[in-house]
């Protein structure tokens, strides 16, 4: 036998073992990625006041387990922004501002640049170009499904970075500060979320189900926190806060469960 050619038969079964090797470790890698655990669809922990895990609630695929739909929740947030403009910004143009009707000096013989008008926009006290109009609508219309699904989307992307935790109450005894603030620091430590950065600005978005007034007044006081209604609940809020603590969640996500329908 010829050992150049027996040495060529070796190579080709080692590449064919290599490839089989390949294929049985990626076989055995998409069976591992399938059968991992995950959080983002199925299944999240409940935890109480004190930072305690009560149980699990099965979540609902249509709300926390959406794809990302970055179009649809940027147009969403940007006719959300726009609606809130209050439009009352107007300017007026050379033809509104008052005077101006005299020509400043005759057209020829003084050695200075013609002008026709003391308004013109590039005089001093003149009119503005091309500025806002009090008259101009910035209002845009956004459907309720398709408010409704950019919310699915933001909350499946914030469950799925592990910035959402289920609380099974918020009720306080009595309204006080301190009370309150022991109750963010124990579910700070269940998640390890950093209530503060460097821009001291609210963190977390609180998520109550009804009204409580001894609930409000006792969170409303501590800086990281920003309290919200459930049925308040839409994506440009959501998004404006790192994380996101929901209070009563049985009741809260059969909530958000009939906004999609």
């Amino acid at each position: 036998m010829n050992p150049v050619r027996s040495r060529d038969h070796d190579y080709g079964d080692n590449k064919d073992m290599k490839k089989d090797n390949t294929i049985q470790k990626n076989k055995e890698n998409s069976e591992s990625v399938v059968s991992r655990p995950t959080s983002n669809g199925v299944e999240a922990k409940i935890y109480n006041q004190k930072g305690a895990e009560t149980g699990t609630i099965s979540l609902p695929e249509k709300v926390f387990a959406v794809k990302w739909k970055s179009d649809l929740v940027h147009q969403v947030v940007q006719s959300m922004r726009s609606n809130k403009r209050a439009g009352t910004a107007d300017t007026k143009d050379r033809g509104e501002v008052r005077g101006g009707g005299k020509k400043p000096w005759k057209q020829k013989g003084t050695g200075r640049a013609r002008h026709g008008s003391s308004r013109s926009p590039i005089w001093v006290g003149g009119g503005v170009t091309h500025g806002p109009l009090a008259k101009k609508n910035y209002k845009r219309k956004i459907s309720k499904k398709m408010r409704a699904q950019a919310l699915f989307s933001v909350l499946s992307k914030k469950l799925k970075d592990e910035e959402i935790l289920f609380v099974d109450t918020l009720s306080m005894s009595s309204i006080k500060t301190k009370d309150a603030v022991k109750v963010v620091e124990n579910l700070a430590k269940v998640t390890d979320w950093k209530m503060k950065d460097s821009s001291l600005k609210p963190r977390v978005l609180t998520a109550l189900f009804g009204r409580n007034e001894k609930t409000e007044k006792s969170f409303r006081n501590i800086p990281a926190l920003e309290l919200v209604f459930l049925k308040n609940l839409n994506p440009f809020d959501v998004l404006n806060y790192k994380y996101l603590l929901i209070e009563n969640p049985v009741e809260s996500i059969k909530f958000l469960e009939s906004r999609g329908q």
